[in-house]
């Protein structure tokens, strides 16, 4: 072979950086520079060579990585990720290094000690659409570690990149589902080893009766302690699974327990025609769900409207609930809230436009709704829930359900309440207010109430609120 021929080979590419670093570096630029040498030497080095990577070069923050071996570079990239939440414990959130990872398979050019092609250029540009503390991968290095590790990374899409030829598919983990392994998970990834699958089971869906004969669709998912899920408006149990709206909590908390969800009566896989949509109705449904499961004692979780029949449940069987976790809801409706005559304008127009606009094919009314909840959601996020919206609920029960919800009064029912009870609530939240949140926890006794930063009533996964939220859920019913 000629000297000057050019060599190529193909190689797993690893391109790190850390986030914020311009932000850390004007901070404290002696302090920032001392934690990332230390991480370096005692962490992101050792593990580089445990898994058989050669360290490419260095630039201020960033770094890039060859292997030969797709399975060792993700090993690797979860290896130093998890490493670091606990490296970050005990350090305040504007103090702390957290790295961004993005890894490609392909063709590579050598030239020296120098890597160049696409196969690099995929790799950065994956490591700049990462969220901080996660990891993504191409849609190559996603095929062929699919049966070597058991991780579940979530299909992002296809996307076009910067100097790639064409379009490459994203997949993600989410720096809240590495926190979520456990600690000796990057052992076992490191010998290749795969790590248990975090949802032991597929979703089961039966169905059941409540005391009115109305017909009610339940599932099952997971493997633990028995968590149930109170019904609320606008689910689907199958196409919640599925959606970005829903499919990281769902998944999340099934990985430490058995998770029951339910579809409230005239939603979903539920009972459409039913001859009672009101808050009595929804205690009961909820009273049914648990019978038929057969659990004689869960944690509960109630969101948005789910929150009053929670609390009503809870209050009426004490025995049964072991703890009580609430978000973004509420103990009086919007009509018991209201103190205004133009918030009670408010609130007939919107039945009225419930009424008038949600059958309608064109999008643009549910959207109305999409931007209260969810604020902050993505393209993605919010063409899923205009679709949930449309096939989870006709339009008479829709408004059924905005008259009865905004009536619920739990208020003289939550000094009853005599579990340990978590309350929390986005500081934001453009459906329910955060008094709202505040003044349940404040009527409970010995509730914790936590404040969440965002917009959104219903949390989405990549905003940086999620792990918190995740977090105080796991570390509030392990005890």
């Amino acid at each position: 072979m000629k000297k000057d021929s050019v060599q190529r080979r193909l190689a797993a590419i690893l391109s790190a950086d850390v986030a914020g670093y311009g932000r850390l570096m004007s901070s404290d630029e002696v302090g920032t520079l001392r934690a990332l040498k230390a991480h370096r030497r005692e962490l992101i080095d050792p593990s580089i060579t445990s898994h058989h990577g050669r360290i490419v070069k260095t630039t201020g923050d960033g770094m890039l990585v060859e292997f030969a071996s797709i399975v060792d570079a993700v090993a690797c990239a979860v290896s130093v990720q998890r490493a670091m939440i606990d490296r970050n414990a005990a350090v305040s959130v504007d103090k702390s290094i957290v790295f961004r990872i993005g890894i490609n398979v392909g063709d590579i050019i050598i030239d020296g000690d120098d890597i160049f092609g696409d196969g690099v250029n995929v790799a950065a540009r994956l490591e700049a659409l990462c969220e901080p503390g996660g990891l993504c991968i191409s849609r190559a290095a996603n095929e062929q570690i699919r049966d070597k590790l058991s991780l579940s990374f979530a299909d992002l899409g296809e996307q076009t990149v910067k100097n790639a030829a064409r379009s490459i598919g994203i997949f993600g983990l989410a720096a809240s589902e590495i926190a979520l392994l456990p600690e000796d998970a990057s052992s076992e990834l490191a010998t290749g080893n795969s790590v248990p699958s975090p949802v032991a089971q597929e979703q089961q869906i039966r169905f059941c009766r409540s005391s009115d004969g109305v017909q009610l669709a339940y599932s099952r998912i997971g493997q633990g302690p028995p968590l149930v899920k109170t019904g609320n408006w606008m689910t689907h149990l199958e196409k919640d699974l599925e959606s970005p709206i829903w499919r990281h909590l769902w998944r999340d908390l099934a990985r430490e327990h058995e998770l029951i969800r339910y579809d409230a009566r005239g939603n979903g896989l539920s009972d459409w025609e039913v001859d009672e949509i009101s808050f009595e109705a929804f205690v009961r449904d909820l009273e049914a769900v648990v019978d038929a499961v057969g659990v004689e004692q869960f944690d509960l979780l109630g969101i948005s409207q789910g929150c009053a029949v929670a609390i009503a449940y809870t209050a009426r069987h004490p025995e049964r609930v072991r703890r009580l976790v609430l978000y973004g809801g509420f103990a009086l409706g919007s009509a018991k809230r209201a103190r205004s005559a133009a918030e009670r304008e408010q609130s007939a127009a919107m039945l009225t436009l419930t009424r008038l606009g949600w059958g309608q094919e064109n999008p643009a009314f549910r959207q109305m709704f999409t931007s209260q909840f969810a604020p902050g959601a993505t393209k993605e996020q919010a063409d899923w829930f205009n679709d949930l919206q449309y096939v989870s609920c006709s339009p008479d029960n829709a408004v059924r359900n905005l008259e009865a919800t905004a009536q619920f009064d739990v208020m003289d029912q939550l000094r009853k309440v005599a579990v340990p009870t978590l309350v929390m609530h986005a500081r934001g939240d453009a459906r329910v207010p955060h008094d709202a949140g505040r003044r349940t926890a404040a009527g409970i006794p010995g509730a914790r109430f936590v404040s969440l930063d965002g917009n959104n009533h219903l949390i989405l996964e990549h905003e940086p609120a999620y792990g918190r939220f995740l977090e105080e859920i796991r570390s509030f019913l392990r005890v």
